[in-house]
């Protein structure tokens, strides 16, 4: 007879305790419910993501490298000493991530032809291919988490998570 596991608390129950917790300790509440709601997003859906980069056979690493370049405004320019930044990675890690992701052909680096001691990154397109999948995939689970809000109410929830992260380039400059 293998031994019962306890029943796994459900999402609602973790997010209750946690407030409570959070309040007790004399957070104030409406901030402790926010910020409870979006780390627990965040968390559940980590845990998603995490599994999804097993699936397509890249690491956490390869797909900072990857998201960080698929976003990147077009007129920027990639090097591995700003991607080494971006991602809080010492330099000497980077090259070797960028040698193992060059070798899979997800991405190319050439050299900077306006200053010639730097190399430039860039995604090649089975690198392009690669993030596609990836967010065609979680799309389907971001849908689904968002499901029981109407069009209106995921367009306000929008509106107030961009006024809050514009709020905290504010806080955080401060």
């Amino acid at each position: 007879m293998s031994p019962r596991r306890p029943p796994r608390a459900s999402a609602t129950a973790v997010y209750e305790a946690e407030v409570a917790a959070y309040i007790a300790a004399g957070g104030n509440e409406q901030t402790q419910r926010v910020i409870t709601a979006v780390h627990g997003l965040t968390r559940r859906l980590s845990q998603f993501y995490n599994a999804q980069l097993v699936d397509l056979d890249v690491s956490a690493g390869e797909w900072g490298v990857i998201s960080r370049l698929a976003t990147t405004p077009r007129d920027a320019i990639s090097t591995p000493s700003s991607l080494a930044a971006a991602l809080a990675i010492a330099p000497s890690s980077m090259t070797h991530r960028l040698d193992k992701m060059s070798e899979r052909g997800l991405i190319l680096r050439t050299p900077d032809t306006a200053n010639r001691t730097r190399m430039i990154v860039t995604l090649t397109s089975a690198g392009w291919e690669m993030f596609r999948k990836a967010i065609q995939a979680s799309d389907v689970v971001e849908s689904d988490v968002l499901a029981q809000l109407n069009e209106r109410e995921r367009e306000t929830l929008a509106d107030l998570l961009e006024r809050a992260i514009a709020g905290l380039d504010d806080a955080l400059d401060s």
